[in-house]
């Protein structure tokens, strides 16, 4: 921790009227309890890119396979599927949004909303 990062910390302790240990055991508890925020929040710039990438590549082939259910639907073809696909592609969305929150977030040197 450098200097800066001390006096962040040392600060926000005494704002919050606790001792530098009990507010390092408060935050650290806090960040146990959830995990997924915690990974988040600490990704580094290059792997909240490389989940934005991953996620539009995903999207990609989600709109192959909405491609290929329209061509079947209008060739007559029945979509036992469709409800499927549409499920991947809204999860693939909300993958990418959260991506990019996370990026914009990093970048601000904050937590997404």
């Amino acid at each position: 921790m450098n200097d800066a990062e001390f006096k962040r910390f040392t600060d926000a302790a005494a704002h919050c009227q606790m001792s530098n240990a009990a507010f390092l055991a408060y935050a650290v508890d806090k960040a146990a309890r959830d995990l997924n925020r915690t990974a988040a929040e600490i990704a580094t710039e290059r792997e909240v890119i490389h989940e934005l990438f991953a996620a539009r590549r995903h999207l990609g082939r989600m709109h192959g396979l909405f491609n290929q259910v329209a061509k079947a639907l209008n060739s007559g073809a029945d979509a036992p599927h469709l409800d499927t696909a549409a499920d991947a592609v809204r999860s693939a969305a909300r993958r990418m949004e959260d991506a990019a929150d996370a990026l914009l977030a990093h970048r601000d040197g904050g937590t997404a909303e």
